[in-house]
């Protein structure tokens, strides 16, 4: 009886004394995994609709620019003759709808330039370029604000300048 109670006592503190080991055992610490850095085709397609859409207006710029001039030309022409003599009505209206035909125009431009870099202060993948684009609405705003003081021949110089900040935008985009 005194050998089991022995061989009690002995199994019991030998449990006793592994797990207490087994406690002082220093468990290798779990390094953090890092979370890959994922490059979403989102962001990639966001920035290519965006390189296109500045394209895109740095032509309609040029081209509504270097067609300018003779509007302008005639405008001012038909706005002379009718102040030192008599016109045709017709000729006077026509000269009037083309005016607001310019203006309208230039308000095309604002409200595009506008949308444009709306679009790269509000997407993710566009706020490093914004720096180069921001202030082409404001540029547009000079140029409808100088059409609609009668100023049309000044009026392309501030698009000039818009088309000049998209074309520098446009070469730091990949």
């Amino acid at each position: 009886m005194k050998t089991v109670r022995f061989l009690i006592i002995f199994l019991m503190s030998l449990g006793f004394f592994s797990v207490s080991a087994e406690a002082q055992k220093k468990k290798p610490a779990k390094k953090p995994v890092p979370k890959p850095v994922v490059t979403t085709t989102a962001s990639f397609g966001d920035v290519k609709t965006a390189k296109e859409k500045v394209s895109n207006q740095i032509k309609n710029i040029t081209t509504f620019v270097s067609k300018l001039p003779p509007f302008v030309q005639s405008i001012e022409a038909i706005d002379r003759e009718s102040k030192t003599r008599k016109l045709q009505q017709s000729s006077i209206d026509l000269n009037n709808k083309m005016k607001r035909d310019l203006i309208q125009a230039m308000r095309n431009f604002r409200a595009g330039l506008t949308a444009l870099e709306t679009d790269f202060r509000t997407k993710p993948a566009l706020r490093k370029y914004l720096l180069k684009i921001e202030g082409i609405a404001g540029y547009s705003a000079q140029s409808e604000d100088l059409a609609m003081a009668g100023r049309f021949s000044e009026a392309g110089q501030p698009l000039t300048s818009a088309a000049g900040k998209l074309t520098d935008t446009l070469a730091v985009m990949p």
